[in-house]
């Protein structure tokens, strides 16, 4: 039985001055996958933590918050205020949630990732990569 991966390696059999490996990828060990999506879910964590504080100290800096506090303001009788909601503290521990979240489902969704292409090499063959030295 001929796989598509198959007929593209026949099609694209040309010769070349260097040397060319085709190999085809059937497994992606599970382990390997999960640990990849960790570091990049730590990496991204780090990035979303960095960011929202740099946008919380850019919107007190240039008095956003303030502004928006006097809107607020002119509407209510002045209990409700956005410097209430909005401070170091509170934006640190939003962003700690939100990263610790992010780190839980990209971790999850490398092994889901993993396990579906498993499967799906099965079906389908595998991928098929090709190598060349120059």
């Amino acid at each position: 039985m001929s796989t598509v991966a198959d007929k593209l390696a026949k099609k694209s059999s040309g010769r070349t001055s260097a040397k060319q490996v085709r190999l085809r990828l059937v497994y992606v060990d599970f382990w390997s996958a999960v640990k990849l999506s960790f570091l990049a879910a730590i990496a991204i964590a780090i990035v979303t933590v960095v960011s929202l504080v740099m946008i919380y100290l850019v919107v007190q800096t240039t008095g956003l918050i303030a502004q928006a506090d006097d809107f607020l303001g002119s509407f209510s009788d002045g209990s409700l205020l956005v410097s209430q909601f909005v401070s170091l503290p509170q934006v640190l521990a939003f962003s700690a949630i939100v990263a610790i979240l992010n780190l839980i489902v990209i971790t999850v969704l490398g092994a889901v990732i993993a396990g579906i292409y498993n499967l799906a090499v099965k079906v389908t063959g595998g991928l098929l990569v090709g190598f060349t030295s120059n």
